[in-house]
């Protein structure tokens, strides 16, 4: 049964999408005499932890009771006290763990003092579903560096769009608006000029009927070619908007883009254009912990070569376009042998109505 009630406790973690961060995804479900007496999930940045908000559900002692719990308990003061008092002082008998908490402030600490209060503690309960939730968190608090997701839609023979640059829609409706959610749970949507340019889009959140997060609209642009009257730019007063160059790009149109709210960042150069690695290492400085790399095939490609890309999220319309000039999701000067391709493993595949997804993680190293 500790697995039933620790996927409860994903579950109610799942909730707190795109409103904690900094801090990780959690959920806890408290268990007594074999049946749920409470539940809790950390709401929002600054709220009460998940431990705190399922005991505070609780109108009788949870004394003999069993809290299911997908992340360590914290044992350090932050924006709210440690859990792991509320714990020893609710007098739980027992508390399941799925993953020890990887923030170095914590790293096993909340599990000891738990077990030199005399509670029993048991970890490793679907360890691996509690990281591949948490994974942007883990990613961040670990290196200070954004958590980068590739995210791209194409054909079943590889084209993002035709070759007169058409690409309105690949993916049908309901593949496009899983899109949206996942725009809610990251910090920070990149495209490269090509795409504003081309586009012109809003790179914001739409779901219906729910409150969601605008992530920061991150635009890469070596020449600082973004037109003022983009819509990227007219909406800058409504949604953080960064955009990257260098240091040779117009200094009156970095002053001009300032003066309308944008935040111009200038990250090293590499081969004239802008280094991908650096700026993720600024935008982690900045507090960007993830990034929704939504770009065209050549900012793919420099991404995945520079390393900073953990997963990919391909999303597979059964369409056929044809074309040798037709638009590709990856391209640049790519790999001269099938050996030093980019390796995707631990792979996962999602049916929507016409569409698939294919999600896996980037090979490092």
């Amino acid at each position: 049964m500790d697995q039933h009630y620790m996927q409860k406790a994903l579950d109610l973690a799942k909730l707190g999408w795109g409103k904690t961060r900094p801090n990780p995804l959690v959920g806890a479900v408290i268990v007594k005499n074999g049946e749920v007496i409470a539940e809790g999930y950390h709401h929002y940045y600054g709220g009460d932890h998940a431990e705190v908000d399922a005991l505070k559900k609780v109108n009788f002692s949870v004394e003999e009771a069993t809290m299911y719990v997908n992340l360590e308990p914290c044992s350090h003061y932050g924006k709210t006290p440690p859990c792991v008092e509320a714990i020893i002082k609710s007098n739980i008998k027992k508390v399941v763990v799925a993953l020890e908490d990887p923030n170095p402030k914590v790293a096993g600490n909340g599990i000891r003092i738990l077990k030199n209060h005399g509670i029993e503690v048991v970890t490793g309960v679907l360890q691996e579903e509690a990281r591949k939730l948490n994974e942007i968190f883990i990613k961040y608090i670990l290196t200070q560096q954004p958590f980068c997701i590739l995210k791209t839609a194409m054909t079943l023979d590889g084209k993002i769009a035709t070759y007169q640059g058409d690409s309105k829609w690949i993916t049908s409706e309901d593949a496009r608006e899983y899109v949206h959610h996942i725009r809610n749970r990251v910090a920070g949507i990149m495209v490269g000029i090509s795409t504003v340019l081309k586009d012109n889009p809003r790179l914001n959140t739409r779901i219906a009927n729910k409150e969601v997060n605008h992530p920061a609209r991150i635009i890469i642009d070596s020449k600082l070619r973004v037109p003022v009257d983009a819509k990227v730019i007219e909406t800058a007063t409504q949604q953080t908007t960064i955009i990257a160059t260098t240091e040779k790009a117009p200094k009156e149109k970095i002053n001009q883009l300032q003066r309308l709210g944008i935040e111009v960042m200038i990250a090293a150069e590499e081969e004239g254009k802008v280094n991908p690695k650096d700026i993720a290492l600024k935008l982690g400085q900045r507090g960007i912990d993830s990034i929704l790399l939504e770009g065209g095939g050549t900012l793919n490609y420099s991404a995945l070569q520079s390393g900073i890309v953990d997963k990919i999220m391909y999303f597979i319309a059964p369409k056929i376009i044809g074309g040798r000039n037709a638009i590709t999701s990856v391209e640049g000067e790519g790999k001269d042998l099938i050996k030093d391709a980019f390796t995707v493993e631990d792979i996962s595949i999602h049916k929507f109505y016409r569409d698939i997804l294919i999600e896996g993680y980037v090979r490092k190293g």
